[in-house]
Protein backbone atom coordinates (compact mmCIF):
# COMPACT_ATOMS: atom_id res chain seq x y z
CA UNK A 1 0.00 0.00 0.00
CA UNK A 2 2.07 3.14 -1.52
CA UNK A 3 2.18 6.41 0.35
CA UNK A 4 1.65 9.62 -1.26
CA UNK A 5 4.41 11.29 -2.24
CA UNK A 6 3.09 14.47 -0.50
CA UNK A 7 2.21 13.05 2.53
CA UNK A 8 5.76 11.46 2.98
CA UNK A 9 7.11 14.63 1.97
CA UNK A 10 4.84 16.29 5.26
CA UNK A 11 6.03 13.67 7.03
CA UNK A 12 9.50 13.54 6.50
CA UNK A 13 9.65 17.54 7.45
CA UNK A 14 8.02 16.98 10.64
CA UNK A 15 9.72 14.09 11.28
CA UNK A 16 13.81 14.98 10.31
CA UNK A 17 13.67 18.71 9.78
CA UNK A 18 17.07 19.80 8.48
CA UNK A 19 18.26 16.79 7.19
CA UNK A 20 19.39 16.26 3.81
CA UNK A 21 18.51 13.62 1.42
CA UNK A 22 21.73 12.32 1.72
CA UNK A 23 21.71 12.26 5.46
CA UNK A 24 18.27 10.31 5.45
CA UNK A 25 19.25 7.53 3.34
CA UNK A 26 22.66 7.11 5.13
CA UNK A 27 20.68 6.80 8.69
CA UNK A 28 18.20 4.47 7.14
CA UNK A 29 20.59 2.55 4.94
CA UNK A 30 17.61 3.50 1.61
CA UNK A 31 19.90 3.92 -1.09
CA UNK A 32 19.06 7.20 -2.69
CA UNK A 33 18.61 6.30 -5.95
CA UNK A 34 15.45 4.06 -4.27
CA UNK A 35 14.09 7.13 -2.30
CA UNK A 36 14.52 9.24 -5.76
CA UNK A 37 12.26 6.89 -7.92
CA UNK A 38 9.85 6.35 -5.37
CA UNK A 39 9.67 10.05 -5.27
CA UNK A 40 9.28 10.62 -8.65
CA UNK A 41 6.49 7.94 -9.19
CA UNK A 42 4.13 9.38 -6.35
CA UNK A 43 4.40 6.53 -4.37
CA UNK A 44 6.84 5.98 -1.05
CA UNK A 45 6.73 2.39 0.20
CA UNK A 46 5.98 1.72 3.51
CA UNK A 47 8.92 0.32 4.13
CA UNK A 48 11.05 2.94 3.29
CA UNK A 49 9.13 4.95 6.27
CA UNK A 50 9.99 2.19 8.23
CA UNK A 51 13.28 2.01 7.67
CA UNK A 52 13.42 6.20 8.11
CA UNK A 53 11.84 6.14 11.67
CA UNK A 54 13.95 3.11 12.73
CA UNK A 55 17.11 4.58 11.74
CA UNK A 56 15.92 8.14 13.35
CA UNK A 57 15.25 6.36 17.06
CA UNK A 58 11.64 6.79 16.30
CA UNK A 59 8.61 4.45 16.47
CA UNK A 60 7.57 3.06 13.09
CA UNK A 61 4.22 1.97 14.18
CA UNK A 62 3.35 5.11 15.03
CA UNK A 63 4.82 6.74 12.32
CA UNK A 64 2.87 4.45 9.83
CA UNK A 65 -0.03 5.18 11.61
CA UNK A 66 0.11 9.03 11.22
CA UNK A 67 -0.73 8.35 7.42
CA UNK A 68 -4.39 7.79 6.64
CA UNK A 69 -3.86 4.69 4.73
CA UNK A 70 -2.68 3.44 7.91
CA UNK A 71 -4.79 4.99 10.29
CA UNK A 72 -5.97 2.08 11.76
CA UNK A 73 -2.86 1.12 13.84
CA UNK A 74 -3.87 3.54 16.17
CA UNK A 75 -5.87 1.30 18.02
CA UNK A 76 -2.86 -1.29 19.19
CA UNK A 77 -4.70 -4.63 19.87
CA UNK A 78 -2.14 -7.01 21.29
CA UNK A 79 -1.63 -10.54 19.15
CA UNK A 80 -3.65 -13.53 19.99
CA UNK A 81 -2.21 -16.54 21.27
CA UNK A 82 -2.66 -18.04 18.36
CA UNK A 83 -0.84 -15.22 16.63
CA UNK A 84 2.19 -15.56 18.84
CA UNK A 85 2.75 -19.37 18.31
CA UNK A 86 2.34 -18.67 14.50
CA UNK A 87 5.43 -16.62 14.78
CA UNK A 88 7.76 -19.38 16.94
CA UNK A 89 9.87 -21.20 14.37
CA UNK A 90 9.62 -24.60 13.19
CA UNK A 91 12.80 -25.64 15.13
CA UNK A 92 12.27 -23.58 18.04
CA UNK A 93 8.56 -25.98 18.27
CA UNK A 94 10.89 -29.11 17.99
CA UNK A 95 12.52 -28.30 20.92
CA UNK A 96 10.12 -27.20 23.14
CA UNK A 97 8.93 -30.31 22.23
CA UNK A 98 11.89 -31.94 23.54
CA UNK A 99 12.57 -30.28 26.56
CA UNK A 100 8.99 -31.24 27.64
CA UNK A 101 10.01 -34.95 27.52
CA UNK A 102 12.96 -34.17 29.65
CA UNK A 103 12.98 -35.27 33.14
CA UNK A 104 13.44 -31.82 34.44
CA UNK A 105 10.22 -30.53 32.60
CA UNK A 106 8.08 -33.89 34.22
CA UNK A 107 9.14 -33.20 37.74
CA UNK A 108 8.60 -29.35 37.34
CA UNK A 109 4.79 -30.43 36.11
CA UNK A 110 4.43 -33.00 39.05
CA UNK A 111 4.84 -29.95 41.37
CA UNK A 112 2.83 -27.41 39.13
CA UNK A 113 5.95 -25.19 38.71
CA UNK A 114 5.86 -22.80 36.10
CA UNK A 115 7.72 -23.94 32.13
CA UNK A 116 11.02 -21.98 32.05
CA UNK A 117 11.01 -19.94 28.75
CA UNK A 118 13.01 -21.12 25.88
CA UNK A 119 15.02 -18.38 23.84
CA UNK A 120 13.10 -18.01 20.36
CA UNK A 121 14.35 -16.96 17.25
CA UNK A 122 12.58 -13.48 16.21
CA UNK A 123 10.33 -13.13 13.34
CA UNK A 124 9.75 -13.78 10.43
CA UNK A 125 10.98 -17.25 9.48
CA UNK A 126 10.28 -19.11 6.01
CA UNK A 127 7.12 -20.41 6.88
CA UNK A 128 5.65 -16.63 9.36
CA UNK A 129 3.09 -15.49 6.63
CA UNK A 130 1.38 -18.50 6.07
CA UNK A 131 1.36 -19.66 9.52
CA UNK A 132 0.20 -16.10 10.56
CA UNK A 133 -2.94 -16.37 8.09
CA UNK A 134 -3.58 -20.24 9.00
CA UNK A 135 -3.77 -19.27 12.53
CA UNK A 136 -6.56 -16.34 12.25
CA UNK A 137 -8.69 -18.01 9.36
CA UNK A 138 -11.86 -19.56 10.67
CA UNK A 139 -12.08 -21.28 7.11
CA UNK A 140 -13.86 -18.30 5.11
CA UNK A 141 -10.98 -15.66 5.32
CA UNK A 142 -9.55 -16.31 2.40
CA UNK A 143 -12.78 -15.57 0.64
CA UNK A 144 -13.57 -12.94 2.82
CA UNK A 145 -9.71 -10.95 2.05
CA UNK A 146 -10.88 -11.67 -1.63
CA UNK A 147 -14.24 -10.15 -2.23
CA UNK A 148 -12.85 -6.58 0.28
CA UNK A 149 -9.35 -6.29 -2.13
CA UNK A 150 -10.46 -8.07 -5.23
CA UNK A 151 -7.41 -10.18 -5.25
CA UNK A 152 -8.19 -13.66 -6.63
CA UNK A 153 -8.07 -16.36 -4.42
CA UNK A 154 -4.95 -18.02 -5.96
CA UNK A 155 -2.75 -14.75 -6.73
CA UNK A 156 -3.57 -14.88 -2.53
CA UNK A 157 -2.22 -18.12 -1.76
CA UNK A 158 0.98 -17.59 -4.68
CA UNK A 159 2.06 -15.00 -2.38
CA UNK A 160 1.49 -17.30 0.97
CA UNK A 161 3.38 -19.89 -0.62
CA UNK A 162 6.21 -17.03 -1.25
CA UNK A 163 6.18 -16.17 2.32
CA UNK A 164 4.89 -12.72 1.47
CA UNK A 165 2.07 -10.49 2.30
CA UNK A 166 1.92 -6.77 0.98
CA UNK A 167 1.24 -4.54 3.16
CA UNK A 168 -2.49 -4.04 1.65
CA UNK A 169 -2.84 -7.21 2.04
CA UNK A 170 -1.77 -7.83 5.61
CA UNK A 171 -4.02 -4.74 7.03
CA UNK A 172 -7.07 -6.42 4.99
CA UNK A 173 -6.51 -10.36 6.20
CA UNK A 174 -6.14 -8.59 9.84
CA UNK A 175 -9.20 -6.56 9.39
CA UNK A 176 -11.38 -10.01 7.79
CA UNK A 177 -10.31 -12.20 10.50
CA UNK A 178 -10.80 -9.08 13.33
CA UNK A 179 -7.48 -9.23 15.03
CA UNK A 180 -4.95 -6.34 15.47
CA UNK A 181 -2.53 -5.26 13.31
CA UNK A 182 0.82 -6.34 14.57
CA UNK A 183 0.91 -9.96 14.45
CA UNK A 184 0.58 -9.40 10.33
CA UNK A 185 3.39 -6.59 10.05
CA UNK A 186 5.80 -8.77 11.79
CA UNK A 187 5.21 -12.09 10.51
CA UNK A 188 6.06 -9.76 7.03
CA UNK A 189 8.98 -8.77 8.74
CA UNK A 190 7.79 -4.92 7.58
CA UNK A 191 8.30 -4.13 11.47
CA UNK A 192 9.73 -6.11 14.58
CA UNK A 193 8.37 -7.33 17.39
CA UNK A 194 10.10 -5.05 19.73
CA UNK A 195 8.48 -2.32 17.61
CA UNK A 196 5.35 -3.66 17.53
CA UNK A 197 5.37 -3.72 21.07
CA UNK A 198 5.02 -7.13 22.20
CA UNK A 199 6.37 -8.41 25.29
CA UNK A 200 9.90 -10.26 25.32
CA UNK A 201 8.66 -13.71 26.34
CA UNK A 202 5.68 -13.46 24.89
CA UNK A 203 5.51 -16.24 22.31
CA UNK A 204 7.35 -18.08 24.85
CA UNK A 205 4.24 -17.84 27.08
CA UNK A 206 2.21 -18.98 24.60
CA UNK A 207 3.57 -21.49 23.66
CA UNK A 208 4.32 -22.76 27.29
CA UNK A 209 0.17 -22.47 27.49
CA UNK A 210 -0.25 -25.40 25.03
CA UNK A 211 -0.98 -28.67 26.39
CA UNK A 212 2.01 -31.61 25.41
CA UNK A 213 -0.91 -32.58 22.98
CA UNK A 214 -1.26 -29.45 21.18
CA UNK A 215 2.22 -28.85 21.26
CA UNK A 216 3.42 -32.53 19.13
CA UNK A 217 0.60 -31.64 17.02
CA UNK A 218 1.08 -28.35 16.03
CA UNK A 219 5.12 -29.57 15.12
CA UNK A 220 3.82 -32.21 13.42
CA UNK A 221 2.08 -29.98 11.27
CA UNK A 222 4.81 -28.14 10.60
CA UNK A 223 6.73 -30.77 10.18
CA UNK A 224 4.71 -32.20 7.55
CA UNK A 225 4.76 -29.15 5.50
CA UNK A 226 8.06 -28.39 5.90
CA UNK A 227 8.67 -31.70 4.30
CA UNK A 228 6.66 -31.22 0.81
CA UNK A 229 8.28 -27.58 0.86
CA UNK A 230 11.97 -29.66 0.73
CA UNK A 231 10.13 -32.36 -1.48
CA UNK A 232 9.11 -29.68 -3.94
CA UNK A 233 12.50 -27.72 -3.69
CA UNK A 234 14.04 -31.13 -4.47
CA UNK A 235 12.13 -32.11 -7.31
CA UNK A 236 12.78 -28.55 -8.94
CA UNK A 237 16.37 -28.84 -8.65
CA UNK A 238 16.27 -32.26 -10.10
CA UNK A 239 14.22 -30.96 -13.38
CA UNK A 240 16.64 -28.10 -13.48
CA UNK A 241 19.66 -30.25 -13.36
CA UNK A 242 18.16 -32.40 -16.36
CA UNK A 243 17.68 -29.16 -18.42
CA UNK A 244 21.27 -28.39 -18.30
CA UNK A 245 22.28 -31.89 -18.63
CA UNK A 246 20.20 -31.80 -21.92
CA UNK A 247 21.78 -28.55 -22.78
CA UNK A 248 25.07 -30.09 -22.36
Amino acid sequence: MPLPAKAFQHWLNRAAPGFSTAEICRVSGIKRSTLAQQLVRGKVAAATVVGISRGLGRSPLDDLASFEKYADLKGKRPPTPAELVSQVATMDLLRAVVARSGPAHRSSRAVDAPEAPDVFSPAPHPTSVRNWVDAVDDGELRHRVAAATGIAPQNFSAQLTANRLSPELTLATARAAGVGFTGGLVATGLITEAEAGWDPAAKQSAVASLSDGELVTLAGERLQTLGKALHRQEQELAQTQKIWENLG
